[in-house]
């Protein structure tokens, strides 16, 4: 795995205690955009809001700031007609986000999180897509990321176990550095029925993997602080010593 990265030396500098950025979306359609927008063509449209929104979240604090492209998936892409552009949107939301990260933070480094979420797309059994080919859109998204120059790959907002996996196998094929979130509702559970401790187990402790290869893994963009302590708690339980990063 890739560990000569800004991301590396961060967490050797500040004892894996790192700050990231957050609520892109919410931002976003602060600045304007409106609903049914995809977010990932405001790089091209708005690039200067999209550098500015980054370089407020560096000038607040963050050690990580995420690139625009949560959607940047071919399938979600394609709900607007720009799948075709898949790579190059991914490529555009890693060059803004750097550029941001470098006139706004130096001397102080910045990594830059290539971010990932889902395909909008059920898999088998419960839906068409298979496996294979989630992780296959994924892989396309996760390289373009990594042509682009991101220092990691932030997979964010997931709720199932099969897509999950999906995702993270294709991050993992680039050789960077992975952290991989998932959201619970008021019931513990994703949106999928996946607990936070079988989630820990599943995919931070290995079980899912070949290797133990995760940088990080956590929670995100739940209803609430309350329930996300609360999820974060019971990841804590399940940790036992592992040496994952918590994400939360």
């Amino acid at each position: 795995m890739k560990t000569d990265s800004i991301f590396a030396d961060l967490l050797a500098e500040k004892k894996g205690l790192l700050l990231a950025d957050g609520a892109m979306g919410t931002n976003l359609f602060a600045l304007g955009l409106q609903s049914g927008q995809a977010p990932e063509l405001w790089n091209r449209a708005h690039p200067d809001r999209i550098m500015a929104l980054h370089a407020q979240f560096v000038e607040a604090g963050s050690d990580i700031i995420l690139t625009n492209s949560f959607g940047g998936n071919a399938p979600r892409l394609a709900l607007h007609a720009v799948d075709g552009a898949t790579e190059a949107l991914n490529i555009e939301a890693v060059k803004l986000a750097r550029a941001a990260a470098v006139s706004a933070s130096a001397p102080r480094r910045v990594a830059v999180a290539g971010s990932m979420g889902p395909l909008g797309e059920l898999l088998e059994p419960l839906g068409t897509m298979s496996a294979q080919q989630a992780e296959a859109e994924f892989r396309r998204q996760a390289e373009a990321l990594a042509e682009g120059g991101c220092d990691l790959l932030w997979i964010e907002t997931m709720s199932a176990e099969n897509e999950t996996l999906a995702a993270i196998q294709a991050a993992l094929s680039t050789g960077l550095p992975v952290v991989a979130t998932m959201s619970f509702d008021t019931a513990g559970r994703t949106m999928m029925g996946l607990s936070p401790s079988s989630a820990w187990e599943r995919f931070a402790n290995g079980g899912a993997l070949e290797k133990d290869r995760l940088h990080g893994f956590g929670i995100n963009c739940g209803l609430g602080a309350v329930d996300s302590l609360l999820s974060w708690s019971a990841m804590r339980e399940a940790r036992q010593g592992r040496s994952v990063l918590g994400v939360v």
